[in-house]
């Protein structure tokens, strides 16, 4: 696992190459969105793109990933340039790590699920974060240990050290289940004192912020709590839940930001992150925030309904934000913004719950918002407290 962030001994960004399959499940157009947000992964990750490889296959070679010879115009391309990193859309398998760190011992080979978990790990702060995102890290290098130990210490700059033998493997085993355990229990203990917390907030109602990432939750938490929460324009720049509680019209309610979510996410992080996402599945009502300015926008939508399904919060009242507006436009320029949100409004006029267009970082569209979720505080509170309401 990469333990820094990535760069290289001058300190500048560390020179990556992508490399993605368009095949039957996945065509060139969406193949050529995927790449783009591998590209900002790497950007997040301090990693400069300087050039990415595709190939069309049924599926990928169980060897290299790729075919024998565009595998050969990738290495001479990394031999050529000074590449560090080599970078794959798609998680490969321990023999295809292993193989391709034989025939490129000075380039480090990455898939897209290291990548992400290395961003966490870089990300982390509290205690939670960081002991959800070691889980994962252990969890993704248990079946590759053989592979990524004959690969690292062929790398340059790597561990200084003849090839470990099978005891020294085996042993590594152990410890790394025995970790697995022990952070396994770490997180059991942090998940009861975090359920106690959410019990004791019990009281008032929960709504909670969801989206895929970089969709502008941190910054509309921000807007409705005045409260400075950690917002930029990279991937992940949330990890930990932060909860804040607002006040509408007198009406106060607990507001929750956690995760963003994304394509092609890590099992092994959905599965430790569970815990923290537990504050979305116990939440009263749930925001989720579209960036309707991306060209993708509604497979981002689709990816963050799935992952919410898959965590069991796929049934609740969702209200849908149309975030970043000032920056929707129409590619040809022949329709105006008012008819594009128009058409995006009658489009999920069928949507469970209500539908609102508005910038968080203009603030337009804010106070439609504030009044929508006031409203449905409101009911909910209602419907909690039925002797309470006539003070709102």
């Amino acid at each position: 696992m990469l333990e820094k962030p990535l760069a290289r001994k001058d300190g500048k960004p560390e020179r990556a190459i992508l490399v993605g399959l368009a095949t039957r499940d996945q065509p060139r157009a969406l193949l050529a969105e995927y790449l783009d947000e591998l590209e900002f992964l790497a950007r997040t990750a301090n990693a400069e793109t300087i050039q990415t490889f595709t190939q069309s296959l049924d599926h990928p070679d169980v060897r290299t990933f790729v075919g024998k010879g565009k595998f050969q115009e990738i290495a001479e391309y990394i031999e050529e340039n000074d590449i560090d990193l080599l970078i794959f859309d798609d998680e490969l398998s321990p023999s295809q790590l292993r193989n391709l760190g034989e025939a490129l011992p000075e380039t480090k080979v990455l898939d897209r699920a290291n990548l992400i978990l290395d961003i966490f790990a870089q990300r982390a702060r509290t205690a939670h974060a960081k002991t959800q995102v070691e889980l994962a890290q252990y969890q993704y290098l248990l079946p590759r240990l053989t592979n990524m130990w004959t690969h690292l210490q062929k790398q340059k700059g790597g561990i200084g050290m003849k090839g470990p033998g099978e005891k020294e493997i085996e042993t590594d085993r152990r410890i790394i289940r025995d970790r697995i355990s022990a952070l396994k229990k770490d997180l059991a203990a942090i998940d009861r004192q975090m359920a106690t917390q959410r019990g004791n907030r019990g009281a008032l109602v929960r709504v909670a912020l969801v989206g895929y990432t970089n969709a502008g939750k941190s910054t509309l938490m921000n807007r409705l709590s005045k409260s400075e929460v950690f917002a930029e324009n990279k991937l992940f720049a949330t990890l930990d839940t932060t909860v804040r509680k607002v006040v509408v019209h007198n009406l106060p309610f607990l507001l929750s930001d956690t995760v963003g979510f994304i394509r092609k996410l890590p099992h092994q992080l959905v599965e430790s992150f569970k815990s923290t996402l537990d504050e979305t599945r116990e939440s009263d009502l749930l925001v989720h925030i579209i960036d309707v300015s991306h060209p993708q926008f509604e497979d981002h939508l689709k990816v963050v309904e799935e992952t919410l399904a898959e965590i069991g919060a796929g049934a609740q009242r969702t209200m849908l934000i149309f975030n970043k507006i000032d920056q929707l436009e129409d590619p040809s320029g022949e329709v105006s913004r008012e008819h594009l949100i128009e058409g995006l409004r009658h489009q999920f006029a069928q949507h469970n719950g209500p539908v609102l267009f508005l910038s968080a970082k203009t603030k337009e569209g804010m106070d439609s918002l504030r009044e929508v979720l006031y409203a449905e505080v409101r009911e909910l509170h209602v419907q909690r407290f039925p002797h309470n309401h006539f003070l709102y």
